[in-house]
């Protein structure tokens, strides 16, 4: 091979080195597929990947399995997941539809409205006492009217739940049913309309926030003046 040959030869190998680097700088999303045929899809995080390979997981034949995907899947905190997770509640296993109800709850959003108003009158007493904890996460004045009518459920501790869920959502409209609840044959209730009672005439009881339990702030008692001047030095008279 002739000198001129093998200097073209290597020009030309260099240049597709220097393209490939600047490529990969400039695309960084770029699909890449190894040897054995992996590969990270564009613009796909592997968090991501995850969460869909969880939801398929929802259909595992082992009740334990799916059990652990829901719990996973709310503490991930994807709301990618809530439609997933909402269909789920038709689950044959009880534990499973409590389980989902608080995930529901946790990731929040209007999907998970309609699974957790149909929740409410589950055939399980913890499905609906779940159900009823999460509407009140939720925080949505359209669980309103649902929860006043599940405030005469058979069972004291869904009606102590669904009690305080209206409290948490703070709609005036629950006040008749808190007053009639005084009169409840169970103390538990009795005390959570109480309690209800004082939220929702509370001027100061406003949800600013669609989840009753925000991320606090990283500083809760910041320094009204974050920047002071330094103290003078002192002056000492001779």
């Amino acid at each position: 091979m002739s000198p001129l040959a093998v200097f073209v030869r290597t020009l030309l190998k260099s240049s597709a080195i220097f393209i490939g680097t600047a490529a990969i700088f400039l695309h960084p999303q770029l699909e890449f597929r190894s040897t054995s045929d992996t590969y990270v899809g564009a613009g796909q995080a592997p968090k991501e990947a995850a969460v869909d390979e969880l939801v398929r997981a929802l259909k595992d034949t082992d009740a334990g399995v799916r059990r652990q995907v829901a719990r996973t899947l709310a503490q991930m905190g994807n709301p990618r997941a809530v439609p997933a997770l909402a269909a789920a509640m038709k689950d044959a296993d009880p534990e499973m539809r409590a389980i989902i109800a608080s995930a529901l709850g946790e990731l929040g959003g209007s999907a998970a409205l309609p699974a957790l108003l149909d929740a409410l009158k589950d055939e399980n007493v913890t499905v609906r006492v779940r159900a009823a904890s999460a509407l009140g996460e939720l925080g949505d004045r359209g669980a309103v009217d649902a929860l006043i009518i599940a405030a005469k459920d058979k069972s004291a501790d869904v009606r102590k739940r669904v009690i305080s869920a209206l409290a948490e959502i703070g709609d005036s409209r629950a006040l008749d049913t808190f007053t009639a609840a005084l009169k409840d044959e169970d103390a538990s209730v009795r005390r959570a309309a109480a309690a209800a009672i004082a939220d929702v005439t509370d001027p100061g009881h406003l949800r600013s926030h669609p989840h009753p339990n925000p991320r606090p702030h990283p500083n809760p008692n910041p320094n009204p003046n974050p920047n002071p001047r330094p103290n003078p030095r002192p002056v000492v008279v001779w």
